[in-house]
């Protein structure tokens, strides 16, 4: 699957074959169904995605709503996209140990979670991943992130010199 140009989530899934929808629609369900309120599900990089819309965090390193989770076809497996996982290593190492005990056995990548069908995956650890962190604590791990940046650090002091 090449990079999908589709504008809408359903676009998206009415352009996959009926096999990889179904998936793909399976993994949206537990995402969907644990996805703390206000985070929105767009179009974006060409797969699904979760993100705190530009309305409550306009201004990101990239210029694009900060993804929090994302789910895509890709040419040889479909992925999911677990941003939250990849930010605290005691989150990471739960994530990791929750597929473990479910027997499934984990293909991750350095931000992605490959498979080619829902059943391969621990779909509540899936859940418990995406329930786990609000917009409001997601913004500020991003907001903190930023600070160790040397661009973060100069806006920072930028922004108390104006206060001054």
């Amino acid at each position: 699957m090449v990079m999908s140009t589709a504008k809408s989530v359903d676009d998206y899934l009415a352009a996959l074959p009926a096999d990889r929808r179904r998936e793909i629609e399976a993994v949206r369900a537990v995402v969907l169904e644990n996805l703390p309120r206000g985070y929105e599900e767009s179009m974006g990089f060409g797969m699904i995605a979760y993100s705190v819309p530009k309305t409550r965090l306009s201004e990101t390193y990239n210029g694009h709503a900060l993804m929090y989770a994302a789910l895509a076809a890709q040419k040889n497996h479909n992925a999911v996209y677990l941003m939250g996982v990849y930010s605290d290593e005691k989150r990471a190492k739960t994530f990791v140990d929750a597929f473990a005990k479910a027997g499934k056995k984990l293909d991750i990548g350095k931000s992605c979670v490959r498979f080619k069908r829902a059943d391969d995956l621990a779909l509540d650890a899936i859940g418990d991943s995406i329930r786990a962190i609000s917009v409001d604590d997601y913004v500020a791990l991003y907001e903190k992130s930023r600070l160790l940046t040397k661009a973060g650090q100069k806006k920072a002091a930028a922004k108390k010199a104006v206060k001054k």
